[in-house]
């Protein structure tokens, strides 16, 4: 895309200005933990070589660093968003699992996530549960042909009512509205 030409245009004029993180690959060689675009960019541009900070870290550690420098981001689509907090809150419970049950049921991995990207919880919520709507869907929230609050509301349907909606989509050549959107959750749930 027209970022990319740019990352390479730059690294082609003036190298990787931020060094890639790496950790030891056990089967040899590093597997790149942030910085997959710098990498790539660096091959388009004709590189041979990609600083890099190598990095002893569990998978935990290295999927919520990958999450984070990937939210930093300045374009990213809402289903890049969605998958990447729930990956994220993924790795914070797992690696919450040795903490004791006083403690845990004070701490909730989705709120953490939000206290680092500076939002709501509830934001948060809404984002991971985007994830839950059948590809087709998410795709049309990525394109802004559903907005964000009605594809919320649709992520709680089925996923056999949700094909039906798409089918109803296309035939009508309309997208539900937010209280037309509330109203088929509803209509699910009972």
């Amino acid at each position: 895309d027209e970022e990319m030409a740019k990352t390479v245009e730059s690294i082609r004029d003036f190298g990787v200005l931020t060094p890639a993180i790496v950790r030891p690959d056990p089967d040899g060689g590093y597997e790149i933990i942030s910085g997959h675009r710098r990498h790539h960019a660096s091959e388009l541009a004709g590189k041979e070589t990609l600083p890099a900070i190598v990095r002893e870290m569990d998978d935990d550690a290295a999927i919520i660093l990958m999450v984070d420098s990937n939210l930093q981001r300045e374009t990213l689509l809402p289903s890049e968003r969605a998958f990447a907090y729930r990956m994220k809150m993924q790795a914070i419970k797992h690696q919450g699992k040795a903490t004791s049950p006083q403690v845990a049921a004070k701490f909730r991995s989705d709120d953490a996530v939000a206290k680092d990207q500076g939002i709501s919880g509830d934001t948060v919520r809404r984002y991971i549960r985007l994830t839950n709507l059948i590809p087709e869907l998410l795709d049309m929230v990525d394109e802004k042909k559903i907005a964000l609050n009605p594809a919320y509301e649709l992520s709680f349907l089925k996923k056999e009512e949700q094909v039906d909606l798409l089918d109803a989509m296309d035939s009508e050549q309309a997208t539900p509205s937010l209280s037309q959107a509330q109203r088929l959750k509803k209509y699910s749930q009972e």
